[in-house]
């Protein structure tokens, strides 16, 4: 799982660090700050591959989606928003993508990245009493050379009418977690290398079997314990990626 990262790259700068159009500061209005504490439902910049012509080569583009797919086919609350019957599509299960009837229509044509600094995860402490909630330890996952973790993902186009403004969305594929990092949690996100982010992007190409079933490389991936802070989606800033201090751990959070 994937339930919250760190990004403090800006769109434009993301842009031109992997020569891509910028087509989120437009409609942002104005530049984003750092978000150190990402959770579902924030707009986060996304990479996409578009063509301008149906004949054209297509482009890489950063555009801004909302966390948390919503298929098309969704229907429309009465205030023109989309109807919430089920669980937030924040993750995506790399070996469901071509079965799940929510997600199938997007791993055909609409597959994106996801830049983060990095992301968090869980781990229970195995300490916990039978019958008492357990205290879960947050840990921050980042590539230890301090460049961006791109993964893998997905993303959708819905709009309450025909005609009307649209709504991009995305979600986050998982996959099986290995090494280390499967001992805070069993998932991760997809990583994608540089050599293989056209390939993934290619609006048309289908997604590449073998990208989403091999084992993930996690070489150059370190991680740390940090502090509780993080498990309030209220604070943010850069001391939620600082390794935790023992004695210096708010309580009560988790």
């Amino acid at each position: 799982m994937c339930g919250r990262f760190a990004v403090t790259t800006d769109p434009a700068l993301l842009a031109e660090k992997i020569h891509a159009i910028d087509e989120a500061t437009a409609v942002a209005g104005e530049t984003s700050g750092p978000n150190y504490n990402v959770a579902p439902t924030a707009t986060i910049a996304t990479v996409v591959s578009r063509h301008d012509e149906p004949e054209d080569t297509p482009t890489r583009r950063v555009r801004l989606m909302r966390w948390g797919l919503v298929p098309p086919w969704v229907k429309a609350a009465p205030d023109g928003t989309p109807e919430n019957k089920g669980p937030l599509l924040i993750n995506a299960r790399a070996e469901k993508l071509t079965s799940s009837p929510a997600f199938r229509a997007s791993a055909k044509s609409k597959r994106c990245l996801v830049p983060m600094d990095g992301y968090y995860e869980w781990k229970p402490n195995p300490d916990t009493p039978a019958g008492k909630k357990s205290r879960k330890t947050p840990f921050y996952m980042y590539r230890s050379d301090g460049e961006l973790l791109f993964t893998a993902g997905l993303w959708s186009v819905w709009r309450p009418e025909k005609d009307a403004s649209s709504l991009l969305t995305c979600t986050i594929i998982t996959t099986d977690a290995v090494g280390e990092l499967a001992e805070i949690h069993d998932r991760m996100p997809l990583v994608v290398g540089e050599r293989d982010w056209d390939r993934w992007l290619d609006p048309d190409e289908p997604a590449a079997a073998e990208l989403l079933a091999a084992p993930p490389d996690i070489s150059g991936i370190a991680m740390r314990e940090v502090s509780t802070l993080v498990n309030s989606v209220r604070n943010n800033g850069p001391e939620l990626i600082e390794p935790a201090e023992p004695d210096n751990q708010p309580v009560g959070l988790f």
